[in-house]
């Protein structure tokens, strides 16, 4: 069971974008960073055990090209092995800022060349992979950053072309240094699903087709790929092979968000019904065959919700945003 903690105050609503929170924990310092994105604007908020709010920042979507001021579409911790960035992406680009957001290292210019008169061009979905990040594109491509220990000089090395429409979500995990281990996966507007293996060159492993809806967010936990799709569904499928283990009808509207909590094995799915649920998962000793078990459900009510994640890796405590809701609001176990 989860209680309702105390609510982080927010400048002003979350934007109505899936995967609209990012959460860094740094136990360390016992302090917890909130990243929540509204127009052109990201809200960066660090608060203590209880909730206090310590300090507050905003970032803002470098201008490049263009008239009017561009909208942030995500923002994202990225953790490596040597150092912690965190990432935004807007309408015209990328921006990789120290993790407190003090310091803007690398912009990366979206080229809208290959756009018609209709397509938007924006940047979404991040994610780090050993010492790359990766970000995804309208256009489809994921584009990866190669990140030195320290310093500004972010090379681009490599874009990856698996998909025809824009991602919109990419989850990786450790590989922990095995070979043929899928540890990459970008979803799309389409609901394809691209599992990879990263490394010097990443390596397409599988494709899984989409039916009809968008997977708004994936998670990779222990070669488990877990999507959301806009029909309220969660699917688990076998990373390596595509194979659909598990279809769970888990929400009446679309998802908005997952989350994974390692340690735990615990799925977190946020959704536009108001509704978060956290799911158990684990693979039967006998058959391998993945399994799952609802452990709970929270209704925020009237709200449509537009991020949600563990705060922790045990998943003994998380986070909701939603659209029009000027807050941050944490549940914890009792």
């Amino acid at each position: 069971m989860f209680r309702w903690e105390r609510s982080i105050p927010l400048r002003g609503s979350a934007a109505a974008l899936c995967n609209n929170l990012s959460v860094l924990q740094l136990p360390a310092r016992n302090l917890t960073h909130f990243g929540v994105v509204h127009g052109p604007s990201a809200q960066l908020l660090s608060t203590a055990p209880e909730g206090v709010p310590l300090a507050q920042r905003q970032l803002h979507a470098k201008e490049g090209a263009g008239v009017s001021p561009p909208l942030i579409t995500q923002v994202h911790w990225c953790v490596l092995p040597f150092r912690v960035l965190l990432v935004l992406t807007s309408h015209r680009g990328i921006q990789m800022y120290e993790s407190d957001g003090s310091t803007m290292v690398y912009w990366h210019a979206l080229d809208s060349g290959d756009a018609t008169p209709v397509q938007a061009v924006f940047a979404r979905g991040i994610a780090a992979s050993g010492h790359f990040i990766c970000v995804g594109t309208w256009s489809g491509r994921v584009l990866v950053f190669d990140i030195p220990a320290k310093g500004p000089n972010i090379v681009l090395s490599e874009e990856l072309a698996g998909h025809q429409t824009p991602i919109t979500d990419i989850a990786t995990e450790p590989a922990q240094g095995q070979d043929c281990v899928a540890d990459m996966v970008t979803a799309d507007d389409s609901g394809l699903l691209c599992v990879w293996r990263s490394g010097p060159e990443f390596t397409l492993l599988t494709r899984i087709p989409g039916f009809g809806v968008p997977c708004p967010s994936v998670q990779l936990w222990q070669g488990i790929c877990a999507a959301g799709y806009g029909n309220g569904q969660v699917h688990l499928y076998e990373a390596t092979t595509g194979n659909l283990h598990v279809q769970i009808n888990a929400h009446a509207r679309a998802i908005s968000a997952l989350d994974l909590a390692p340690e735990a094995g615990k799925l977190l799915s946020a959704a536009e019904d108001t509704f978060v649920h956290i799911w158990k998962l684990s693979r039967s000793p006998e058959s391998s065959y993945i399994e799952v078990e609802h452990c709970h459900g929270e209704c925020v009510s009237d709200t449509q919700v537009c991020g949600a994640r563990f705060c922790d890796s045990s998943g003994s405590s998380f986070a909701v945003t939603g659209y029009d809701l000027a807050e941050i609001r944490r549940f914890s176990s009792v």
